[in-house]
């Protein structure tokens, strides 16, 4: 959330038997969202909350657009001085709560730029769905759940803002991380009038239409466990069989169910399947060099501290004990957990809703190739559309985000169109190969860690944090003052 998925993050639909398919979107793998108790109880944010009256629909002038509803976000003029810059986080699909307390990056630096706060809720997730707990249960009403429709509400509502302020001339940067990145590049794009710039931190905007392999997510999760131990990565490859011929045996999901910890019988072997998966895939998303707890409470370098776990089994132990051994670390660092709910999802964080996006416009391919420690699929998008028919009732669009915002041939298109964004990426991030990992101009750059992991850079600053990291935000700052300095030059009518 991007953050996120952040935040995230893919929902996995099991569309054939033999595998559990990804059709596109971020990680929320079900397996995910069955317990987090650290993330049961909001967080205290030094943020004051308010609702912001919304159309349901921008883009059209018939009755029912005018329909409102009210759409949360949060903030804090601790820092901020009359006339000062604005800086605004585009939010994801997810709790607003969630993603300001994992980005406290802008928190850090709105002291030394004076700067105003705002962490915007993106409609239908969180607190801000047009219809309460039914919002999600109408196909006609999901038909409002969008990007552009999220985009123009972040428009109207800064607008709205600055007029109430009575501070018009203040410079507004965006921010945003994962699908929020996504966001903030686009709105620098869409609403170049109302924001300077952009950061969009971990923004996979060419995980679309192909532009990058369908195998570039798995493959990255795979060459970080494979960088931290060889052995590791064969276990985990390894481990898939075993859990296959396990289900085999006549009473093999009772012993899976045992041998697991699980609260209650398991009903299906992709239960388990998804759940060890989940865990290295998410581990590997949020491999942070100092201990947090954005997915799950985590050490730091997290996927090194799996690997020494699977290391660690004395020889002749089995592959799938020492993978279910791994993944516990990502469910139960704290050790607290006496069972796993395997099989009851819960949404914390207020994540339903992605899936709709995915069967309709967040149309993102993957497969998993035979060299991925995962269990290999491959991308079957009919049986994509026909989930997301009988599901929704509607047929993805999977060239409308490339049709909507661009990427493809975006280094020739931006740099003659566009300005003022930083990409920014960290290479241990599986997100990062659908990102852009290059300088399109002198004013849309990359800046690209090689031990990064998703939108690291947004977190909080700590003592730990590596020299690389603090190297990062540092451009960062640097890149923003240049636009905040150079927009009141413009202002002043300064040459």
């Amino acid at each position: 959330m991007s953050t996120c998925l952040l935040c995230l993050v893919l929902l996995f639909f099991s569309v054939v038997a033999e595998a559990t398919y990804t059709p596109g979107g971020f990680h929320h793998l079900s397996s995910l969202r069955q317990k987090k108790k650290a993330s049961k109880s909001k967080p205290e944010l030094p943020f004051e909350t308010r609702y912001f009256p919304q159309n349901l629909d921008h883009f059209s002038f018939t009755p029912e657009s005018y329909k409102v509803f009210h759409q949360k976000y949060l903030i804090n003029n601790r820092s901020w001085r009359k006339g000062g810059p604005i800086f605004v986080y585009t939010g994801n699909e997810g709790d607003i709560d969630w993603f300001a307390s994992n980005t406290g990056f802008m928190s850090d630096i709105a002291p030394k730029f004076r700067a105003l706060l705002v962490f915007i809720e993106h409609r239908f997730y969180g607190e801000s769905t047009p219809i309460g707990k039914k919002s999600h249960k109408s196909a006609e009403t999901l038909g409002y759940l969008n990007s552009q429709q999220a985009l123009a509400d972040f428009a109207i509502l800064i607008r709205s803002l600055k007029q109430n302020l009575s501070s018009e001339a203040s410079p507004v940067v965006v921010f945003g991380g994962s699908y929020g990145g996504m966001l903030a590049a686009w709105f620098r794009l869409k609403y170049p009038h109302i924001a300077i710039g952009a950061l969009a931190s971990s923004a996979p905007i060419l995980h679309f239409d192909n532009i990058v392999p369908l195998t570039s997510f798995y493959d990255a999760v795979s060459q970080d466990f494979k960088d931290a131990s060889i052995n590791c990565f064969k276990v985990i490859k390894r481990s898939w069989e075993e859990l296959d011929a396990v289900s085999t045996k006549k009473n093999g999901l009772q012993e899976l169910s045992k041998k697991f910890r699980t609260c209650k019988g398991l009903q299906s072997i992709y239960s388990a399947s998804n759940w060890l998966s989940g865990a290295f895939v998410y581990t590997a998303m949020v491999n942070y060099p100092t201990p947090a707890n954005f997915m799950a409470p985590l050490p730091g370098y997290p996927v090194e501290q799996m690997c020494k776990i699977i290391d660690g089994f004395p020889r002749g132990s089995s592959n799938l004990d020492r993978a279910f051994a791994a993944a516990s670390l990502y469910y139960n660092y704290s050790g607290s957990e006496k069972c796993f709910e395997m099989e009851q999802q819960t949404d914390d964080h207020g994540l339903n809703g992605w899936q709709y996006q995915a069967c309709t416009e967040m149309v993102m391919p993957m497969s998993c190739s035979n060299q991925s420690m995962l269990p290999p699929y491959d991308n079957d998008y009919e049986a994509f559309k026909e989930q997301c028919m009988s599901r929704y009732g509607v047929k993805p669009r999977p060239h409308w985000i490339t049709t909507e915002f661009g990427g493809m041939r975006i280094e020739t298109v931006l740099k003659r169109f566009g300005s003022n964004i930083i990409f920014s990426n960290g290479l241990q991030d599986p997100w990062s190969r659908g990102g852009v990992l290059k300088n399109i101009s002198s004013s849309i750059v990359a800046l690209v860690t090689k031990k990064g992991a998703h939108h690291a850079d947004l977190r909080a600053a700590t003592k730990g944090d590596p020299e690389w990291l603090k190297e990062q935000r540092t451009q960062e700052v640097a890149i923003i003052e240049k636009w905040i300095s150079e927009y009141y030059r413009d202002l002043r009518g300064e040459n």
